[in-house]
């Protein structure tokens, strides 16, 4: 990509791989990216926005890309990442910062909000909305309760499985599968052929999603394995442990929601409720915009309709 330039940061007691582009005296947006991603699923939001007179930083998150992988699962909690992230903007010497974050990122993002307030300007959120902590059951126990055991966090879970169950299909076919399946929620994961690969039917790329993208992924992909990610998940129920002083805590940074109608985390049961109703997320992100939902769009809505959701981007961002 023309202009982008890499960096790697000493920050927070790993080594981190960045890649930005934008003058730096411009104001920052931070792209923090999901599972299974890396800082490459922000490059039509990278140039964009530099374009438009911001510093756009979009790293590789710990465990993914060219970024240290920490070996133990605890080691991707949320403290350590949200971490990171403070680590990073003091390295780029930025006070307050613009953060989009997408999937995985976005739960990041809303860690950020929660933790540090006083260093986002402003938040969107793509995909994942904020979830208040239940002061009383773990986040696995209660996804097991609500949504079975093959449930795709609880099938996360275990050191070693799944990655093994990865390894059986390849790299390559299961994030092609990841990223062109367009499948309502909840996500489930079956044993044996948990991702639905057919050895003699591989999907289409998506127009959106060319193969040399697949490429790029599955080459670091290939490189770091997907351990690092998946330790995310690994650290839900520590996270509940960890934030035990924020449970009833409200988000009190401003806010945009995006998602696309056919989402998978947007079209799991209870989730559009809780989207839409006053009493659900308005009340706990108090400074959250009207939600928009963009039709016809899966979970990668960022590549899918690139230009558009740069445009909701800049029209909020740009108010602040």
């Amino acid at each position: 990509m023309e202009g982008v330039e890499h960096r790697m940061l000493n920050i927070n007691g790993i080594s981190m791989h960045v890649a930005e582009k934008g003058q730096k005296n411009h104001p920052v947006v931070l792209f923090l990216h999901g599972f299974p991603e890396i800082w490459y699923t922000w490059r039509n939001q990278i140039s964009a926005f530099a374009a438009l007179g911001y510093r756009a930083v979009a790293p590789d998150l710990r465990g993914y890309g060219d970024t240290e992988s920490p070996e133990a699962a605890d080691s991707y909690n949320c403290l350590h990442v949200v971490g990171d992230l403070v680590a990073l903007l003091d390295s780029l010497g930025a006070e307050k910062v613009f953060v989009v974050g997408h999937d995985f990122g976005a739960q990041i993002g809303w860690y950020l909000c929660l933790f540090r307030p006083d260093r986002v300007r402003a938040y969107v959120a793509l995909t994942v909305p904020f979830r208040p902590r239940h002061p009383k059951m773990k986040p696995i126990e209660s996804m097991r309760a609500f949504f079975g055991e093959e449930y795709y966090m609880c099938r996360f879970q275990k050191p070693g499985e799944i990655e093994a169950e990865i390894a059986t299909y390849g790299t390559r076919e299961v994030l092609k599968k990841i990223i062109t399946d367009r499948k309502p929620g909840p996500p489930s994961l079956p044993k044996g052929n948990p991702f639905g690969i057919s050895p003699n039917a591989s999907p289409q790329l998506p127009s959106w999603f060319s193969e040399d993208d697949l490429k790029y992924y599955v080459n670091k992909f290939e490189q770091k394995g997907f351990t690092g990610g998946l330790n995310y998940y690994r650290a839900l129920d520590l996270n509940w442990e960890l934030t035990a002083a924020w449970t009833g805590a409200k988000v009190k940074v401003p806010v945009k929601f995006i998602v696309g109608d056919q989402d998978m985390v947007y079209t799991t049961p209870g989730m559009k409720e809780y989207v839409h109703h006053s009493e659900g997320f308005k009340k706990d992100v108090p400074l959250l915009e009207e939600p928009v939902v963009l039709e016809g769009v899966g979970h990668f809505l960022n590549q899918e309709r690139a230009e558009e959701v740069n445009t909701h981007i800049h029209n909020f961002i740009k108010m602040f």
